[in-house]
């Protein structure tokens, strides 16, 4: 996928207007670029900390190939992913589980054979524990969920956020069905920011050791 997705609603006082910035659906030779910018962004983040045991040893290995494996999956599943761009330089990317059968269903075979061997067992079975916790507290029946979203270190708080947001909206709005988009945020900084782009608490969810707000973004109830 090469599209353009549409982010005209995004633009930020912050940011100069003349910079070219684009947001598109990645295409195959950009997961890799895509997997580095995620694993800077959730290196330290409290779930994959504790889920990936950060005190061994290999956790940097192992949280490398659980991205990588989560990347492909998404591809092979055919769910957007949204890479934003200035310039040339990717300095945002956003994964989103379409609401089809993708997302109520365990990972596929292939997918899970592959994240026992990256990531072992026991990690691999928190991650699928995690995911049916948070998705099962979300009070919609038809929504997108937002499973990663990052922007490059040396490009944080300069609006580039709300720029990737501006087109995760954009994909709810391609799918008339869809409810709303949820996310599970664990930081104070994550959970302000989804405030701030109309994300709503509804339910606190702990997953392992970690504690975590499922936030909702309902569509215009007047679209």
């Amino acid at each position: 996928m090469s599209e353009t997705v549409s982010v005209e609603s995004s633009v930020d006082s912050n940011i100069n207007q003349d910079v070219n910035i684009r947001a598109t659906y990645l295409g195959a030779h950009e997961l890799k670029l895509a997997a580095s910018l995620l694993y800077q962004a959730y290196h330290d983040d409290p779930v994959f900390l504790d889920i990936f045991k950060s005190d061994k040893e290999d956790y940097e290995q192992r949280l490398r190939g659980a991205i990588r494996e989560e990347l492909n999956a998404f591809w092979q599943a055919k769910q957007p992913m949204i890479g934003l761009y200035l310039g040339e330089a990717m300095v945002g990317v956003a994964c989103i589980n379409s609401p089809d059968e993708t997302l109520a269903s365990d990972r596929f075979w292939h997918w899970r054979l592959k994240m026992l061997l990256n990531a072992g067992y026991f990690s691999t079975k928190q991650m699928m524990q995690k995911e049916h916790t948070v998705l099962a507290a979300v009070p919609l029946k038809i929504f997108h969920f937002l499973s990663f979203i990052a922007v490059h270190p040396l490009h944080q708080q300069h609006g580039f956020g709300h720029y990737l947001m501006a087109a995760v909206n954009t994909v709810l709005d391609e799918h008339p069905d869809s409810e709303g988009v949820a996310v599970y945020a664990t930081s104070g900084k994550f959970k302000e920011f989804f405030k701030q782009v109309d994300y709503h608490t509804v339910k606190e969810v702990t997953v392992g050791n970690v504690c975590g707000s499922v936030m909702v973004h309902y569509r215009d109830k007047e679209e």
